[in-house]
Order: structure tokens, then sequence, then C-alpha cells
């Protein structure tokens, strides 16, 4: 499994869904940044069940910090950190071990690990290995805040239901205080109206989350292969249940004429900037000082309550499986943490790549 992310910065991921434990040892991290495990566990919280549409799962995902801070501040040495898994139930998933469930990587797991991988919960592929991902971010979040770099996201779509553009001060003040993390309240009451509806009837929801990453110096990026907006995407589609990543006017862009789709430059206070931001921040796969804009689709639950064909492995036959067990009716505003997760750890990996962030902080 490729289970490492970053160059400088290098996040690498382990434990499934129903073993003892996920975790994430984050290492390249410079000495001296001040951590704790208090502000590492309020990042976590914003993933965990509580929102509407989420599974029933209760993980407090309380944190151990085994190495790499020392009296309160990075070591320079890898950051190991772990949470147990404290509320299991396999049973549902024993039933179904030789009946993948549609819309699930069962198949395709079982084929490329030849049937040793940990299937319960879905293993290294369920939305779980997500928890310790956060944990890194809140680390990562820290230490582009020491350049004044900003990270936020928020929910723009549910199940078709658009929400209106949101400036960066609704954004702010507004998506994190909604249950569903979305900055227009109007739609997000129609988006909990039909979470609650589709869930009663045993089906589920995916939607559109829009993450922004403000005050990034221009020139971050490692053209031609490690670009900025190729790697963040390879970052984002490691969530396991992001199926599109586009940046800007995305595929938009394709409907454009040059003259629309261009972002003319100016001078503003002294600085180089846009009038648009058409490109999301991004030309060349390198940052262009602009507001870096991505958005990420996310499918609908596969898990549901309705019956589904799938087939008898063992059997070698046609039959019909009923998904059991506690699930999320919708999973995306429980995501909008993890996107920020993720590009957090991506944008502060470039940022050590160029010299911005020192590798010893004084």
């Amino acid at each position: 499994m490729g289970n490492s992310l970053g160059k400088l910065l290098t996040v690498t991921s382990f434990g499934e869904s129903h073993g003892r434990g996920v975790g994430v040892v984050l290492d390249g991290c410079p000495a001296g940044l001040p951590v704790t495990v208090t502000e590492i566990e309020r990042e976590a919280s914003r993933r965990w069940p509580g929102q509407a549409g989420a599974t029933a799962r209760a993980e407090p995902d309380k944190v151990e910090i085994l190495s790499g801070v020392f009296q309160g501040r990075t070591t320079g040495a890898p950051i190991c950190l772990l949470t147990w898994n404290r509320d299991v139930d396999s049973g549902a998933y024993r039933e179904l071990v030789t009946m993948p469930r549609p819309g699930h990587a069962d198949y395709t797991a079982r084929v490329r690990y030849g049937g040793f991988n940990d299937f319960r919960g879905g293993g290294r592929f369920s939305g779980r290995i997500t928890a310790p991902l956060v944990m890194a971010g809140a680390i990562a979040r820290k230490l582009l805040g020491l350049k004044g770099m900003e990270i936020m996201a928020h929910v723009t779509e549910i199940g078709g239901i658009k929400a209106r553009p949101a400036d960066i001060a609704a954004i702010r003040e507004q998506a994190g205080q909604d249950p569903l993390r979305c900055a227009d309240l109007e739609a997000a009451a129609r988006m909990l109206e039909l979470i609650s509806r589709t869930g009663q009837a045993a089906d589920s929801l995916g939607g559109v989350i829009e993450g922004v990453a403000l005050n990034l110096p221009a020139g971050l990026g490692e053209p031609v292969f490690d670009n900025l907006d190729g790697e963040l995407a390879k970052a984002l589609f490691a969530i396991p249940a992001v199926k599109g990543v586009e940046f800007g006017a995305g595929f938009a862009a394709a409907g454009m004429k040059g003259s629309e789709n261009n972002d003319p430059y100016a001078i503003s206070g002294g600085k180089v900037v846009t009038l648009t931001n058409n490109a999301g921040g991004v030309l060349g796969g390198i940052s262009s000082g602009m507001p870096l804009v991505v958005r990420v689709a996310v499918k609908p639950t596969p898990s549901i309550g309705r019956e589904q064909p799938t087939v008898d492995l063992e059997k070698r036959e046609n039959t019909v499986i009923t998904v059991r067990g506690r699930h999320d009716t919708c999973i995306v505003p429980r995501a909008v943490a993890v996107v920020e997760a993720m590009m957090a750890l991506t944008i502060s990996d470039f940022a050590l790549r160029a010299g911005i962030i020192p590798r010893v902080l004084t």
C-alpha cells in the first residue's frame, strides 16, 4: 500500500477501521512548534459524529502523542499520533465477507490483497482512517499560521441543493457554527430537511465541499510532476469518499472563451494581483499569490439500508444484500475538516520545500 504523502513534511497513515486503533506519523515537522493534545483534539472533534445524518458510531478520538513532542514543543523527531478504536461492532461485516457491498472497495481490496485485508468496517478503505489525518492537519495548520496562511472549507452543495456563493467573512462566521458547515443558512435548512427524508428512506446523499487557502505566497510548487494543484488533488483523492477535484472555474472553464477565463493582472497595494480568480490561485502548477480555491465532489455514502444486487464470491452466483450497521446518511459535513487537513498538510510541505518555513523555530 502507498501510505505516505509528502516530501519534506511526510505523513504516514496506519490502522484499520475496526482494528485496535488508527494513527499517523508526521515526519519533518520543524523543531520548536508549540503543540498540545487539547488543540489537536479540538480539531479532531470537527469530524466527529453529531452532525446531521452522521453515523451513530461514537468514537471520542482521544489523542495520544507517542513521540516527537517534549515539554510542549516539537523536537524535530517523527511525531506519532494515535487514537484507539473503542466503539467497534464488526458483526454485520462478518456476514458479508464473501458478498462485496456495492459502492465500497470490498471487491477491489480482496482482489488486490488476496483476501488477507481486514474487511471489518472497510478496513484501510474506511473514512475512519481520516481521523488521524485531521490530527496531523492540526499541526500543519499551526505551521502555516506562523506565516499568516489560513485554511478554511465549507459545504456548497448537498443532494443537489446548492448554497449561494459566500465571501470569506461568511465562511468564517457562519460555516463554522452551522451543523452542516454551510455558510448559506437558508440552503442549509433545506439540506437538513432533505437529509432527514433521505435517511428515513434508507438512502444517502453526496455533495460538494469548497476549500480556500488564504495568504499563500506566489511561487509554491515544483513543476512539472510535483505541481501544487496536482499534489493537492492527490491528497484530496486520498479521502475515501472523494470522486472529483477542481480548481477555480474548474470544468466550467471548458465552456468559456479565453477572454472570459483569463485573469487580468493589476497592481494593488504594491503587489501583483489578478482581477478575477478563475485559475483558483494556481498557474502552471505554481501558486499565484491569489486565494487557492479547490472544490471536491463527495459521493453518497455507499452503505444504505436498501436491498441491492451483488454476488457471492464463494458460490459464484448472483445474490442480494441489505447493509446493516451504523452508517452516515450524508458524510459531507464531517469531511470538511478532512479537506482542510489535507490542504494544510500539502501546502505545509510545499512551504518547507520553498524555505518559507524554517526547519527550527525560534
